[in-house]
């Protein structure tokens, strides 16, 4: 992480029934949240908010269960729980109307978030899991099991390649320091909840502006996915980034910053509310 930056803190905030540790790019610009998939941590999203953070006043929590944010007990891992912690971390900020940016179980909650509170602003979702009725999680709970034991076995930047062979160095080691932060059964209950919770349910209450990011080579997101978003949605945008599967931003990150700074060209905030 870009420590040395006087700008990059790590604050502590109270989530909903948890602490939640939080990093925050402080700038001028507007207010930018950047929410992780089910085993990223803030560190892990720092080369993504360090890109942002000359533009955006950026703050990226750690997901209960994750890096430095407390573990909650079992049954404490839900969408709507993973949401009041997000409630928690833009009332501590005083963020107002900010831009969601949302990975994978990141774009669930931030989807999650903006249908159940309608005004917000610029919302980003990247490469979400489907609902389950069109096909199982692409990844099985297993590989997560499997990548966990390695972690808190001592795994190594060479040991994670293997399971993400094209990432850069930096980001290979990051995350063989960050997955042991992750709660096993915070993983274990994310995942089950990819296969219960209907991610179109909120995608049809979404309101503009919304832009859907996904890989053009994801199993998670695919072309008729997105076909069938678009026809949900007909106002949304969606944007296929190309050179890259479901960990978009670090299978090409060039072309995933492209992609933001054209949907958030495109888009424009609603109007405030005072109440």
């Amino acid at each position: 992480m870009t420590a040395v930056d006087p700008r990059v803190t790590r604050r502590e905030v109270p989530g909903d029934g948890v602490r939640l540790s939080v990093v925050h790019y402080e700038s001028d610009g507007p207010d930018l949240v950047i929410l992780g998939g089910i085993t990223s941590t803030a560190t892990a999203l720092d080369f993504i908010a360090h890109e942002l953070s000359d533009r955006y006043n950026v703050v990226v929590p750690d997901l209960r269960g994750r890096g430095r944010s407390d573990r909650s007990g079992p049954g404490r891992y839900t969408l709507d729980d993973y949401r009041g912690d997000l409630d928690a971390v833009i009332a501590a900020f005083s963020l107002r109307d900010p831009v969601l940016v949302g990975h994978s179980l990141g774009a669930r909650i931030a989807g999650r978030w903006a249908a159940d509170h309608h005004l917000h602003g610029p919302l980003l979702l990247v490469d979400p899991p489907m609902s389950s009725k069109r096909r199982p999680y692409p990844t099985s709970w297993e590989t997560f099991s499997t990548q966990l034991e390695q972690a808190h076995a001592g795994a190594t930047a060479d040991t994670i390649r293997r399971w993400f062979p094209d990432w850069p160095e930096r980001e290979l080691g990051i995350r063989a320091q960050e997955l042991p932060t992750c709660d096993e059964i915070a993983v274990r209950e994310t995942h089950e909840g990819f296969e219960t919770d209907e991610f179109e349910n909120d995608w049809i209450r979404l309101t503009p502006p919304v832009t859907l990011l996904y890989g053009a080579d994801s199993r998670m997101v695919t072309a008729d996915d997105a076909r069938l978003l678009t026809e949900m949605a007909p106002l949304a945008q969606v944007i296929a980034v190309p050179d890259a599967g479901h960990m978009v931003p670090w299978d090409n990150l060039p072309g995933f910053l492209a992609a933001v700074d054209a949907a958030l060209m495109t888009t424009s905030r609603p109007g405030g509310n005072d109440d």
